[in-house]
């Protein structure tokens, strides 16, 4: 059964992620399929939570993200990830207000 994934990131960990996280699960993302990176730069390559909500995705599933930048470093970073999903069959959505 296809399901949702959220994905929330703040770069520093004197940020909240509360506002996001709410988004997410007011979007219909479950609890547990929510995946939060604390502290963690967009800049960075590594970001433990994204790998694991990637790795949580299977075909027919859809990564529900709060703002775009949550994904990725740059244009051409966020276009190529969304291919990447696409040639997996999951979806990606934005969480509207």
């Amino acid at each position: 059964m296809a399901k949702l994934i959220g994905y929330a990131r703040v770069s520093t960990r004197d940020q909240s992620a509360d506002r996001q996280e709410a988004d997410l699960l007011a979007a219909g993302v479950r609890r547990d399929d929510l995946y939060i990176d604390h502290g963690v730069s967009g800049a960075r390559a590594s970001r433990p939570a994204f790998d694991r909500a990637l790795n949580a995705l299977i075909d027919g599933d859809t990564l529900v993200i709060t703002t775009l930048d949550r994904l990725g470093r740059s244009t051409q970073n966020m276009l190529a990830f969304a291919q990447e999903l696409r040639d997996r069959g999951a979806g990606l959505r934005r969480r509207r207000k």
